[in-house]
């Protein structure tokens, strides 16, 4: 009997190691978007708003990254260093600070940071009522400087350093695999760490991004924002996700039409040609569940 029940236990605890996927595609029968549908919203956001500014400098260190890996295939040697490159930890922290801010709060509340603390270290050591008031400017501070906290905590535990750079390393999976270690680590900052600090292809869902998808019909109306998240990053072509993601939001950020809820758009769409997904609008059925 108790051999049976010693089975059972070694059963269940097998099973309960192993992972959950979390890449899953949850809607497999919904067609949208298609590659062609992609490269012309780009090209149209592109045209209109021409690339954001603020994400300039990650676009020109991805193309340096791509540069790079065509001149190790020649075997031709290349400087790899980028002026003004953020940390990998630097990027992390920055993306926890932006979370339900806008970003001039999130900017200040991350300088205030690194004026207060010199070092990852001294951030580390630092009562958490002093971190509090140090980011408080950025909103949800008790919640955010738990989160850095329990990431630096984790982070010495685990490495005996207070350092990132390990992560350019490791394949998407495997960077993925290593982030979920860290409490108040989410999927969008996942994402947007992948995204803007690693030059991987990812696709994170921010709430600009997460309205228009489904306002354009390029999710069911039932979807979620994790569930979108997975549906865009399999539909969507790698080469396009970085420039679509980024004028997505500046889009979002930008156009007073795209911010309107509900059956409005379809209305807008009939109305007014000021707006380039004004024709995805028109034509979306965000209400048939696939």
């Amino acid at each position: 009997m108790q051999k049976t029940r010693k089975r059972r236990q070694l059963q269940l605890d097998s099973h309960s190691k192993t992972p959950k996927t979390t890449t899953e595609e949850p809607y497999p029968s919904h067609h949208r978007p298609t590659h062609e549908e992609c490269r012309a919203v780009r090209d149209e956001l592109l045209a209109l708003h021409g690339f954001p500014r603020e994400f300039l400098k990650y676009r020109i260190q991805r193309l340096i990254k791509n540069e790079s890996h065509i001149n190790e295939a020649k075997s031709e040697p290349l400087n790899n260093n980028v002026d003004g490159e953020e940390s990998v930890l630097d990027g992390l922290v920055k993306t926890v600070l932006s979370q339900n801010t806008n970003e001039l709060n999130s900017q200040k509340a991350f300088a205030s940071l690194k004026s207060a603390f010199p070092t990852w270290e001294d951030v580390l050591t630092a009562e958490s009522k002093r971190l509090e008031d140090v980011i408080r400017c950025g909103g949800l501070a008790p919640k955010k400087a738990s989160c850095i906290k329990n990431v630096l905590s984790c982070l010495h535990e685990r490495k005996g350093k207070l350092c990132l750079e390990y992560l350019r390393d490791l394949s998407i999976d495997e960077i993925k695999a290593e982030l979920s270690n860290f409490k108040g680590v989410g999927p969008k900052t996942v994402a947007c760490l992948l995204m803007f600090n690693l030059q991987q292809d990812d696709f994170p869902v921010d709430t600009h991004v997460f309205e228009i998808a489904r306002a354009i019909g390029w999710v069911p109306a039932i979807a979620d924002r994790n569930k979108t998240y997975l549906h865009l990053n399999q539909r969507i072509p790698n080469e396009l996700k970085f420039d679509l993601n980024c004028l997505l939001y500046t889009h979002g950020k930008l156009c007073r039409k795209c911010t309107i809820k509900g059956s409005s758009h379809k209305k807008l769409a009939l109305d007014d040609d000021s707006c380039p997904l004004r024709y995805y609008f028109k034509n979306s059925n965000t209400n048939e569940i696939k």
